[in-house]
């Protein structure tokens, strides 16, 4: 476990506003493609008081935009460099031709932290996670350095997040040889695999055991990860378990 996971205390904000941060991570669950202009008005449906602007801040401190194209999302920072998208009519064949990864948002009773994870596409199989209470890039570089212990994909696919064009992630990328992608179309339009994973961890584990502490979630996350990856059959891998698929399915020159 990261050393860093014993100091961290959840990022903070009001009561009210961890509830209403709540409703939209499970609204996002179900409509990725609200902005926070729907999102306001479900909200508001529910008899929330809020206005798009604090919708807005909250979807931000979340890290969630729509998922549809549109002149707002995806938008890089200018000094961070564009990658082009590499996945366009790739068929996948075997594990370890391109892995992705994506951030979450995590409720927690007094605050929030985020989580990330790499994700290899044809298994499905959790590579490597971390957690953090800021959206910097080093626990995405403590994962994906941990991911790098199973092997190398050929290609790497994520969003333009400032952690993912950060210098520290795209140095460790280009001096291990691998291919950088990036989406830059709007959020879970092409990570829809780690998207799609979002939706099973929340449902399955963190909304039904309400970690109450950052151990408890740490802990309870290493069991979950490890049920997902090696005991729980997956409906798209013809019901055999990531585990199976990943280990079963590399390359000779890596098996």
């Amino acid at each position: 476990m990261p050393r860093s996971t014993y100091y961290y205390q959840p990022a903070g904000e009001s009561a009210e506003n961890l509830g209403l941060m709540r409703l939209i991570d499970r609204q996002y669950l179900e409509t990725p493609f609200y902005g926070s202009r729907q999102m306001t008005a479900v909200l508001r449906r529910r008899g929330y008081a809020v206005n798009r602007k604090r919708v807005q801040r909250l979807m931000g401190l979340m890290g969630l935009q729509a998922t549809v194209p549109g002149p707002h999302t995806s938008r890089p920072h200018p000094q961070n460099p564009l990658y082009p998208y590499l996945l366009r009519d790739l068929v996948l064949t075997h594990s370890n031709l391109v892995w992705c990864a994506d951030i979450t948002f995590i409720p927690m009773p007094r605050g929030f932290l985020y989580l990330v994870a790499v994700l290899d596409w044809y298994s499905r199989f959790v590579l490597a996670w971390r957690l953090s209470n800021t959206l910097d890039a080093l626990f995405c570089v403590e994962a994906l350095e941990a991911a790098l212990g199973h092997g190398q994909p050929v290609i790497f696919n994520t969003d333009q997040g400032a952690q993912f064009a950060s210098q520290p992630w795209l140095a460790k990328l280009r001096g291990e040889g691998i291919l950088v992608s990036m989406d830059g179309r709007g959020r879970a339009l092409d990570n829809v695999f780690v998207e799609r994973l979002w939706r099973t961890v929340k449902y399955e584990d963190i909304y039904l055991r309400d970690y109450q502490t950052v151990p408890d979630l740490e802990n309870g996350l290493t069991a979950y990860f490890r049920f997902y990856n090696e005991e729980r059959p997956h409906s798209a891998l013809d019901h055999r378990t990531p585990a199976e698929v990943h280990w079963t399915t590399q390359p000779e020159t890596e098996a």
